[in-house]
């Protein structure tokens, strides 16, 4: 997690309504199911599908609680000003909603573009709403991680909020998803950049590789790439060995830092992570434990609840 701000003012300690954007994928629909379940209500945006295409959504509308206490109204990114209606009346908004795109479908500009103002839009109805008392951003590690260090490749970096992926490197580079890479790193500087100038206050949540069970119904990509050894392709990690050299963390830790942030009066900011076994580039987790937030799992529950959940939903 990260947070480039300075003054932060006190939550209410009252549960009330709060919005999740991206309510249908992993990570937010696991934020909303927590959300339920710690008595808040909550408001969640989802793209609008043509009749003959509409989505089943069913597996929010069966959360406990959902009946009573969730409400699922269409928004999209391309059209910032559709997020209003969510947004009214809630205390706090957590904006998860990303194009999860590693095929370069149209010119970088125009996808950076949509993500962009579409993140900055949202911040702006949230201040307009004269309710809102903190906003989350969901942010990503590759916002973080891609950058010259300048340090020999042997020395040890630890990467805190202080890092940034190197736009240009990104763009010279051209990575396997690295105008997805330079979009985060975008989007979260203008998310916080908004709410230094705004008075908004904004924190900055970024996620390594999210692994565990998941309540959508569709296989989530970081699942299915740490799982590569049990589906039996290669893919990124075809072995125990590989994956153990990534840093990951649980999706309901995730989750419980999503609402910790939002209800500590004072976060302070930092790096969220969970690093088990070897590692490529150590990320600081300092400043969010420093807060008083608990990891809760470790790398086999990751791996053990993923692979129980593929089980179940028929994928292994």
């Amino acid at each position: 997690m990260q947070e480039r701000k300075c003054e932060i003012e006190n939550m209410e300690e009252s549960k009330g309504r709060v919005c999740v954007t991206g309510g249908t994928g992993f990570i937010g629909s696991w934020i909303i199911n927590n959300l339920l379940q710690h008595g808040y209500s909550v408001n969640t945006t989802v793209r609008s599908t043509p009749a003959e295409h509409k989505r089943d959504i069913s597996f929010l509308t069966n959360l406990p609680g959902a009946s009573q206490n969730l409400q699922i109204l269409s928004a999209d990114l391309s059209n910032p000003e559709s997020f209003s209606a969510a947004i009214e009346g809630c205390i706090g908004v957590f904006h998860v909603a990303s194009p999860m795109e590693f095929e370069l479908k149209e010119p970088e500009e125009v996808m950076i573009k949509r993500t962009t103002d579409g993140a900055v839009g949202i911040l702006k109805a949230c201040l307009n709403s004269n309710t809102v008392k903190r906003v989350i951003y969901t942010s990503s590690s590759s916002a973080v991680l891609y950058h010259n260090s300048g340090k020999d490749d042997n020395e040890e970096v630890v990467l805190n909020e202080s890092f940034w992926s190197d736009v240009d490197y990104l763009r010279a580079s051209k990575i396997n998803g690295w105008f997805y890479y330079v979009s985060k790193t975008l989007t979260e500087k203008a998310v916080l950049e908004f709410g230094e100038e705004s008075g908004l206050d904004v924190v900055s949540l970024v996620p390594t590789f999210v692994v565990g069970p998941f309540i959508c119904p569709k296989l989530p990509g970081s699942v299915r790439a740490s799982l590569s050894f049990a589906f039996g392709n290669k893919g990124p990690f075809g072995s125990l060995a590989s994956l153990l050299q990534v840093p990951m963390v649980h999706v309901d830790d995730v989750a419980r830092a999503h609402i910790f942030l939002l209800e500590h009066v004072n976060p302070k900011g930092s790096q969220l992570k969970q690093i088990e076994g070897a590692k490529l580039q150590n990320l600081s987790s300092k400043k969010l434990i420093e807060a008083g937030f608990v990891f809760k799992y470790g790398l086999e529950e990751m791996v053990d609840d993923a692979i129980r959940c593929c089980k179940e939903k028929g994928y292994i």
